[in-house]
């Protein structure tokens, strides 16, 4: 392996991982895209030096400039290392939901991180209204991953053709959860293309209304749940649901739980989403209707959420078998 000019050279072709012990026994195998394996720690590096690449070949961004985020953490620390290295600074603005362990790797990271109350999308408060407030009073660049089209178009040419790569060729189903969207919108419209006998699947925490919006004959509730960087009351501008033809809604105790034997059964080092993603997917195989393996998305890792007390927890019982 030759040098790399930097470390955002690393980003992407995260390796697939077979899930043989928590998928023991189903008809088709469990795959895991290991997108945690990222430099930053999550698939939303991709996002992050897309959208900056795409600003620099635009002449949108000086070295100097600040860049300005909503994010659930993971896009903000993807930006942190891309503005690192390319001569910005950044701000993050954060829902107070999401964990202290994000906010701290992102301060330690250069950025300027502003906590915003849990508002729905319509009130001022909402972290996304604050980002893009923040940027109009200060002059900052949104990078604005919910509606810029980077996202899901490095998805479509990147995460979606290392998939069916890695895969032989053949998917019979994809899960992911949705944040803003662009990596089921992506990787949909890539196998959509070229392997169309695979079910896109999202998988949605309960109390998120998106799984309604795939498929009307799941509950609308528009509640609280504890999984951080999926779900929500209204589709992102940049996620086409038309891509999906299912949706499994999964609760924070089984998204938990899903991590946990993650951790302690294949040695994956994975936050809660990835859970949600998992359960979901053992759910798709084990009805025996896909033409192949089910590749999963292990979006992030667990070391944003050691101050969560789901992850405390591990630390205050004994390993069980």
């Amino acid at each position: 392996m030759t040098p790399s000019h930097s470390i955002l050279d690393r980003i992407g072709n995260t390796p697939v991982i077979r899930l043989d012990r928590v998928g023991a026994g189903l008809p088709v195998p469990i795959l895991g895209k290991c997108e945690f394996l990222n430099p930053g720690g999550s698939g939303k590096d991709r996002i992050a030096l897309a959208i900056v690449d795409e600003a620099e070949r635009a002449g949108l961004l000086r070295p100097g400039m600040t860049l300005v985020e909503a994010t659930a953490g993971n896009t903000g620390i993807g930006l942190a290392l891309v503005a690192a290295i390319r001569g910005y600074r950044l701000a993050c603005v954060m829902p107070a939901k999401m964990s202290a362990d994000k906010r701290s790797a992102l301060a330690a990271l250069g950025a300027e991180v502003i906590i915003t109350p849990n508002a729905p999308p319509s009130s001022p408060d909402n972290f996304r209204n604050v980002a893009k407030r923040l940027a109009e009073e200060h002059g900052w660049f949104l990078t604005d991953q919910f509606a810029n089209p980077a996202n899901a178009l490095i998805h479509e040419t990147t995460t979606g053709p290392e998939i069916l790569a890695q895969c032989g060729g053949r998917v019979g189903a994809f899960v992911c959860g949705v944040g803003t969207g662009g990596t089921i919108t992506g990787v949909g419209r890539y196998l959509a293309a070229h392997c169309p006998t695979a079910r896109i699947v999202l998988a949605d925490p309960v109390g998120s209304r998106l799984a309604h919006r795939v498929d009307p004959a799941q509950p609308d509730e528009d509640g609280g749940y504890l999984i951080e960087g999926i779900g929500g009351s209204v589709v992102p501008e940049v996620c086409d649901l038309s891509l999906v033809h299912a949706a499994e809604r999964v609760s924070d105790e089984d998204s938990f739980a899903m991590a946990v034997r993650l951790m302690r059964e294949e040695g994956l080092l994975v936050g809660g989403s990835s859970g949600t993603a998992v359960v979901a997917a053992l759910r798709v195989a084990a009805r025996g209707d896909v033409p192949g393996p089910v590749v999963v998305l292990l979006a992030d890792s667990w070391d944003r959420y050691y101050a969560q007390p789901w992850m405390r927890a591990l630390g205050e019982s004994p390993l069980k078998g």
